[in-house]
């Protein structure tokens, strides 16, 4: 992070033939950053002429985890003991600021470091890519591309407005940076200066990647003391047809009795989801209640959601 002006900032910058300098796409980005924001456009280009192409970022976002493993095979990613052991020790540092941050949102401490255990192994691993290179790259030469091209907008405004290196910021393949692996628009929305030194550090500061995570979560519906899921069998096969449709909340516990799943004790009338999760030569079956799917909002995927609810278990284990 830079305490410079933002003019200060930008106005260092060499202006250097690079992947993006002549690209089509560059001009109408540009446009759209000084009618909608008001930015200077010699700003923008300065920084995107120093862009690279990677197409490592294409590759990668091609396959991602999620949506090319089986439960089991996912899981094996994050339930080792060095990720445990590693969860227990970080809760145990940073305690006081758990303590705090946990009264504060009623997110338990476990969930939030579980979250940073799975997005970055508690900010070991906060990625390598500069985060200018992975949203160019997948705002003007992905596909998919309309997610991202909103995502380099924010970037600009993200360290516009908190006076931010733009050359030197380094995160994931799409885009996502710091020990929760905060995306530009989350960091500009959620993102919290829990020490009130001025600066909203994700990188480095315990105390507001800790409280940043947590504001997510409450600002997304987290109900302190509400329960998440439910292993269940079926007593109708014809349920499996409702598995894994959405990850919406589509039907209330006697809409889920109805279609063939076997209810859990005591737990009172509430929304839920179906899944099915894949293992070594069989299946199973969750109901996920309304703070699962908070957990999917943080990462749209059922998997994401589970490994963060297991790994929470094991760090109070």
């Amino acid at each position: 992070m830079v305490a410079l002006s933002v003019l200060a900032l930008f106005s260092g910058l060499m202006v250097a033939d690079g992947d993006y300098n002549d690209h089509p796409k560059l001009e109408p980005f540009i446009q759209e950053m000084v009618q909608e924001h008001q930015y200077d456009p010699k700003m923008l280009r300065a920084v995107l002429s120093q862009a690279e192409r990677k197409d490592s970022i294409l590759k990668a976002i091609a396959r991602p985890a999620e949506r090319t493993k089986a439960w089991y095979e996912y899981r094996a990613i994050f339930m080792q003991n060095k990720r445990i052991e590693a969860g227990k020790a970080f809760l145990q540092e940073y305690k006081a600021i758990f303590d705090e941050v946990e009264a504060k949102y009623g997110v338990p401490r476990e969930i939030i470091a579980a979250v940073i255990g799975v997005e970055t192994f508690y900010g070991r691993n906060t990625g390598s890519y500069r985060v200018i290179d992975s949203l160019a790259t997948l705002a003007f030469d992905y596909p998919q591309r309309s997610l991202f091209y909103r995502e380099l907008k924010h970037y600009f405004l993200m360290v516009r407005d908190n006076q931010l290196d733009p050359l030197g910021i380094k995160g994931s393949y799409a885009g996502a940076m710091g020990l929760g692996q905060f995306i530009p628009s989350s960091y500009i929305s959620y993102a919290v200066d829990f020490d009130g030194d001025g600066k909203k550090d994700l990188w480095h500061n315990r105390g507001d990647a800790i409280a940043s995570v947590a504001y997510y979560f409450k600002r997304h519906g987290w109900k302190s003391g509400e329960p998440m899921a439910d292993r269940v069998t079926l007593h109708n096969t014809d349920a499996d047809k409702f598995a894994n449709k959405t990850l919406s909340l589509k039907g209330s516990l006697q809409d889920w009795q109805q279609r063939g799943v076997n209810l859990p004790k005591q737990r009172s009338e509430q929304a839920a989801a179906l899944f099915r999760y894949q293992l070594e030569g069989s299946q199973e079956y969750w109901l996920a209640y309304k703070n699962f799917y908070v957990i999917t909002r943080y990462n749209h995927s059922r998997l994401y959601a589970r490994a963060v609810y297991e790994l929470s278990q094991a760090l109070v284990e």
